[in-house]
């Protein structure tokens, strides 16, 4: 059984002492829980990426390389601060495709897409954080310690089973720690406008994962190189998304 969100704000949130700068001075807005999170990388060039993005942002780096990661994981109380969370719309998997950027600033995230199987998702993602969320067939169950995971948009699919392999939490090496350890995320609203979005949770948990893939055609046609070595799952965490904070108006499409 999946863990149950708390009541938030949880108090293991009030822990701000890793955070790589300080929270935002204005209330949270959204809360959610991640639940049997899994992080898998591939090497891709960085002129590649920094073509895909908006003005203001620049492809963030690692050991030269940038970083496509496929992350799977099953979200549980998605909803606005003060409102109920009923699981019929609220309780949801995902499945993103993403990448690791920079405004000069604050390092973040920026997605390519991200697929759910709630349309109302869909357009309260896409309407009110101008993030590229589609629908899609997505499912997740558990069996044991495995997690079966299924997706389907089209010709993009991706179906896998992992689980941890060690109980161990890991100590979070370089690539372990540059690639999680993002407190931001970056969208553009189909006007142009590029914004921040501040996110905040505890230290990942994470454990190193094994991983059997199915299939994953969600990399086809993408220049992309070697897989990284570090698979890594994580089992739950909590997390709060403050509101968005406009940044620029440059004027590139969206993906």
């Amino acid at each position: 059984m999946n863990p149950k969100p708390p009541s938030f704000p949880a108090p293991e949130l009030a822990r701000t002492d890793h955070r790589p700068w300080p929270l935002p001075d204005r209330p949270w807005l959204l809360r959610q829980q991640w639940n049997d999170l899994l992080f898998l990388h591939w090497a891709v060039d960085p002129d590649w990426v920094q073509k895909a993005l908006p003005e203001g942002l620049q492809v963030d780096t690692h050991d030269g390389k940038a970083w496509l990661g496929i992350v799977p994981f099953d979200m549980k109380g998605v909803t606005f601060r003060g409102c109920p969370a009923p699981p019929v719309f609220c309780d949801f998997p995902e499945i993103n495709l993403r990448t690791y950027v920079t405004d000069g600033e604050k390092a973040g995230v920026w997605f390519f897409s991200l697929d759910v199987n709630k349309r109302m998702a869909v357009w309260g993602a896409r309407t009110f954080f101008h993030l590229p969320y589609f629908k899609a067939e997505v499912e997740t169950h558990r069996e044991g310690e495995w997690v079966r995971y299924w997706h389907s948009r089209g010709d993009l699919r991706f179906e896998a089973s992992y689980r941890p392999a060690k109980s161990e939490i890991l100590p979070q090496g370089e690539f372990e720690e540059w690639a999680t350890s993002r407190y931001a995320l970056y969208c553009q609203s189909r006007r142009g406008a590029v914004y921040r979005g501040e996110i905040h949770h505890t230290p990942w948990p994470l454990q190193s994962a094994e991983v059997e893939i199915q299939e994953n055609t969600l990399l086809d046609g993408l220049p992309i190189g070697e897989a990284h070595p570090s698979r890594l799952f994580s089992r739950s965490l909590n997390v709060v998304v403050y509101p968005l904070e406009k940044l620029s108006d440059a004027r590139k499409p969206f993906l």
